[in-house]
Parts: C-alpha cells; sequence; structure tokens
C-alpha cells in the first residue's frame, strides 16, 4: 500500500499541490499515513501502528480516509498543537477557498494539509521526508 520512496517530499510545493488538487486523494491520504506513523507490512498483509500516538492507533488501528471521513478529519484538526492552527495563513499565505468551494473534499484537504506543516514545523528537515 504505502510505498514511501513513492511518496512525494513534505516541501511548501508538496503543500500546495495538496491544496491546489494536483495531488490525487490517495497520495495525500498515505502523506499524512506516513506522518502519522502508519507502516504496511506486505508480508503480513497488515498495518504496523508501533510508531503510531498510542491514541491514533486505539480509534483508528488501520488509517483511516481523511477525505471520506468527518470524525478522522476533526481528530487530525485536534491534533494540530493551538499555534500551529492558522499555519496555512501564516506560512503558505494560503487565503482559503472561495464560497463555492467550501465542500468537504477541499476542506478537508486544507486540514491534512495544515497537519502536515505542523509537522514540518515541529520536525527538522531530516525527518520530514519520507
Amino acid at each position: 500500500m504505502i510505498n514511501p520512496d513513492t511518496l512525494p517530499p513534505l516541501t511548501t510545493e508538496t503543500l500546495w499541490a495538496i491544496l491546489n488538487e494536483e495531488l490525487a486523494d490517495d497520495t495525500v491520504n498515505q502523506l499524512v499515513w506516513h506522518h502519522l506513523g502508519y507502516r504496511y507490512d506486505p508480508a503480513s498483509q497488515t498495518w504496523d501502528t508501533q510508531a503510531v500516538d498510542p491514541d491514533w492507533a486505539e480509534k483508528y488501528p488501520e488509517p483511516p480516509d481523511f477525505i471520506a471521513s468527518r470524525p478522522a478529519t476533526v481528530q487530525l484538526t485536534r491534533a494540530i498543537p493551538k499555534p500551529h492552527k492558522q499555519l496555512l495563513k501564516e506560512v503558505l499565505g494560503f487565503k482559503g477557498y472561495t464560497v463555492d468551494q467550501l465542500i468537504p473534499r477541499l476542506t478537508r484537504r486544507a486540514t491534512m494539509t495544515n497537519w502536515l506543516l505542523s509537522q514540518m514545523q515541529a520536525s527538522p528537515p531530516e525527518t520530514v521526508n519520507p
């Protein structure tokens, strides 16, 4: 499922590609899963959650589809530290979507982008790239 070698690096360009819908939903999900710590073991065909925060692993033993799952996206929003809640605006200068673009799929992609940006802010560059 997740091949870290094929995931895009966690860069500003990748974040803009998520916001601009230039990356497929599956790729965006997999990028978030990877940075949450989920690892797929093809031999056992199961998810290894040893590197996943225990709260996440308990609630989601398999990584959730953030595009389809409002509860998972809400939990992701809560996982963003308070000082990082406005990073899309502060760091990327993202002005948000227009009213006609306010659909769950796009707003969830923005949440995923903000969470990834929060990870970038919290991690040294060498640990950010998959």
